[in-house]
């Protein structure tokens, strides 16, 4: 015996009525006979993956936290980005430097290939105390800023950051230089 203070038709807890069964039977061969062949389902996943990453690299050109790698998320991440693209850093002329250097060690004048060799001494030590001080520094502002999160290899992401031209970094730069992070 059916309790007459029940409704005949109860809605269903997914906020509509349960469909008829010839429709559910009907959507069910529908979706059963969509079978993809193996070279169907490979360009789709094809198509998929092109999308998400063309997504990406909106997000890495744009700064959309949310479709950024993995890699370039997070709350750490983007402080530590945002500290090396708030400064100036002599690795990131590390590249037209040593074209220079390069240039001056081909040519056939004794002095200059010593000059050359100089100055290569002179930017590889210039850059390494530039990344220490850098990194000191940013290890210590993650330290007061992020104490509970996990900031396991931001400094040499930030590091390697800096080694990239700015107008070539991607994600790009959300700061100018000389504003605080």
């Amino acid at each position: 015996m059916t309790d007459s203070s029940q409704p005949r038709h109860p809605e269903a807890p997914k906020g509509r009525p349960t469909p008829k069964r010839s429709v559910a039977q009907s959507q069910r061969r529908s979706v059963a006979n969509t079978s993809m062949s193996r070279k169907d389902a490979a360009k789709r996943q094809r198509e998929e993956r092109r999308a998400a990453l063309e997504r990406q690299r909106q997000a890495l050109a744009s700064g959309d936290e949310r479709y950024l790698p993995a890699r370039d998320k997070g709350p750490v991440r983007r402080f530590a980005r945002d500290f090396v693209d708030s400064r100036f850093h002599i690795a990131e002329w590390f590249l037209p430097m040593a074209v220079v250097i390069l240039v001056l060690s081909m040519v056939r004048v004794a002095q200059l290939q010593n000059i050359a060799l100089l100055l290569w001494l002179v930017v590889i030590v210039m850059i390494v105390l530039d990344s220490v001080v850098t990194g000191v520094r940013l290890k210590k502002a993650l330290a007061e800023r992020f104490p509970d999160e996990n900031r396991r290899g931001a400094v040499a992401y930030a590091l390697m950051r800096t080694l990239q031209m700015r107008r070539l970094r991607l994600p790009k730069p959300q700061v100018k230089r000389g504003e605080r992070p």
